[in-house]
């Protein structure tokens, strides 16, 4: 667990939802690895680290969650695909605040790949399987839900019925059509590139901002707008909306956090994309 980081009246807490490896190849597309290795680290087999911590909102209004980890259901032989070096531990780091799963109450997931939804559904040492957050909504634009419930031969292999399921018969799900205040200063707004139905969440505590890019930017290094990631479905879209919320966020001096990045969770850059300010220093 990372945090307390302070914006305005909010504290932000990074949780551990696992930590795992990439190919550095898919994680920069078309980049050459002489440029983007000079800032990021890679094995000598082109693996680079990754993790996903889902980020904590404590607000007065109250608690809300950026999604939700690796989970505890990965088989075996998808822990060895994706070389999980650390397992998902959400819940005991709740409890390591002081609180349990059912005081969350909101969920965003900016879309539904199995690495940031992984978490919603939980084996609860009984061998079965359960919401996560039983009493949360959980946001997710309307477009991403019908993608995952008809996924082409693409996104079929992240898109994992185990992980949405149980969702889908509940009626914790809130399914969105656009922008949306989903509490007061957290906002999300639909971007596409990665996914038809990725979203990011803007955070805004009396004069100070933050944006999650999510998967539009899933470390700091990839903050070149043209340093997108071989996973995305719609290349350019993600270029473009890059250059968009880059600028809005040099115009409002904003922050950006990470949910991949183990080594730069919240930063600020410079006009020449240069890091000016990161968290944890």
């Amino acid at each position: 667990m990372k945090g307390p980081f302070k914006l305005g009246d909010f504290e932000l807490f990074w949780l551990n939802g696992g930590e795992f490896e990439l190919d550095g190849g898919a994680m920069f597309g078309v980049v050459p690895k002489a440029l983007w290795s000079k800032k990021y680290p890679v094995t000598e087999d082109n693996y680079i680290p990754m993790v996903a911590y889902p980020i904590l909102i404590k607000t007065n209004k109250g608690l809300l969650l950026i999604e939700t980890g690796l989970g505890n259901k990965l088989t075996l032989k998808q822990k060895e695909i994706f070389r999980v070096k650390g397992e998902w531990d959400l819940v005991d780091e709740l409890r390591e605040l002081g609180y349990e799963r059912t005081d969350i109450e909101h969920v965003i997931i900016t879309h539904f790949d199995f690495d940031h939804s992984g978490g919603l559904i939980m084996e609860n040492g009984k061998s079965d399987l359960e919401l996560t957050f039983p009493k949360a909504k959980i946001y997710l634009q309307k477009n991403e839900w019908e993608d995952v419930l008809n996924p082409n031969k693409r996104s079929i292999n992240t898109f994992w019925k185990i992980n949405y399921e149980k969702l889908g018969e509940s009626k914790n799900l809130y399914l969105l059509d656009g922008q949306y205040e989903v509490l007061d200063g957290i906002t999300v707004i639909p971007t596409g590139g990665h996914n038809r139905g990725h979203q990011i969440v803007i955070i805004r505590s009396k004069d100070n901002v933050a944006i999650h890019f999510a998967d539009l930017m899933p470390t700091h290094a990839h903050y070149n707008p043209l340093w997108v990631m071989a996973y995305d479905n719609y290349p350019l879209e993600s270029i473009s909306k890059k250059e968009y919320w880059e600028n809005y966020c040099l115009k409002n001096d904003a922050w950006i956090i990470f949910y991949h990045d183990p080594f730069v969770l919240a930063g600020k850059f410079d006009e020449k994309g240069n890091l000016k300010e990161k968290w944890p220093l």
